[in-house]
Formats: structure tokens, C-alpha cells, sequence
């Protein structure tokens, strides 16, 4: 299948230093992405498989897609704004869970998980919506790609 990442990094120059639980989630996400992902980009000669680097720049999420040869073949540039709120509650939450999971009971931390899957999906959702003019992904395509959005707002 040619519509694939077969290769995706982070720009690590925007990145501090991760807890365990945000760097368990980045290399799941990876893991899970590069092994199964729908990503179809619009308007490029190239037609895949791809080599992604996501990075931020200037309150903007970009896709730097290239070929298997490491040939930049197009950009794909998101404002960020959109996302602001979402990824504010879903790292708040996020926060409860992981604090939960030390101390709550199994319904407490069931009924806190239940919260941040939905912000999760709510962001999956988003990013989807916004990139439908730009790049066909899949609903667990994008649900991967908007833990590595999050991954990438961590300053420290």
C-alpha cells in the first residue's frame, strides 16, 4: 500500500523533557502508527509511502512529507488554534488520570479515562476535520497523530 507513513519523527527541537507516562504514549502511538495508518496527502506527484516529520512552528502544526529517499515533496501547515482548548483539558485530565491511577478506586479512574478518551477523540476528530482539504487519514490515523500533536505542546 502506497497511502502509508512508513517512517514518522518528531522535531525533537521543540521537545523537553517528557515524563514516563507522556514518553510511554509517544513511542505507543509511533509503534501503533507505523504499523497500521491510512494517510493520503492531496496534490502532491509522489504517491507514497511517506516519511513524515511533524513539527510547531509559530502556533502552526506542520506535516513535512517526504519520499522514500528523504526528498522533501510537500508541506501541509495547520493553525494551531483550533486545538487550544482541547489540548489544555485533555492535558489536564490527563493529569487526574495519572494521579488516579496511584490512589483512586477502579470507578474513579474508569470514569476518569472514560473523560479523556472523549477530549482525546474530540481532538482526533478536529484534526481530521482540519486536514480533509489537505490529507485523507483515517479515524485511527488520526487519533495517533493527535497524541503526538499533544506530545509535541509539552514545553516543560
Amino acid at each position: 500500500m502506497t497511502d502509508k507513513i512508513v517512517k514518522l519523527s518528531l522535531d525533537e527541537r521543540t521537545i523537553v523533557r517528557r515524563s514516563p507516562e507522556i514518553e510511554h504514549e509517544r513511542s505507543v502511538a509511533l509503534f501503533d502508527l507505523l504499523e497500521e495508518n491510512h494517510f493520503a496527502p492531496h496534490g502532491l506527484s509522489y504517491a507514497g509511502p511517506y516519511d513524515v516529520q511533524l513539527s510547531l512552528t509559530e502556533n502552526r502544526l506542520i506535516f513535512s512529507i517526504r519520499d522514500e529517499a528523504e526528498k522533501l515533496q510537500g508541506e501541509i501547515i495547520l493553525p494551531l488554534s483550533p486545538f487550544r482548548r482541547i489540548v489544555r483539558d485533555y492535558f489536564l485530565i490527563c493529569e487526574s488520570y495519572y494521579e488516579a491511577i496511584k490512589t483512586a478506586v477502579p470507578a474513579q479512574i474508569e470514569a476518569i479515562d472514560m473523560g479523556r478518551r472523549a477530549l482525546h477523540d474530540e481532538g482526533s476528530q478536529l484534526l481530521r476535520e482540519l486536514l480533509e482539504a489537505k490529507i485523507t487519514i483515517d479515524f485511527p490515523t488520526s487519533r495517533r497523530l493527535f497524541t503526538l500533536l499533544c506530545v509535541l505542546h509539552i514545553r516543560g
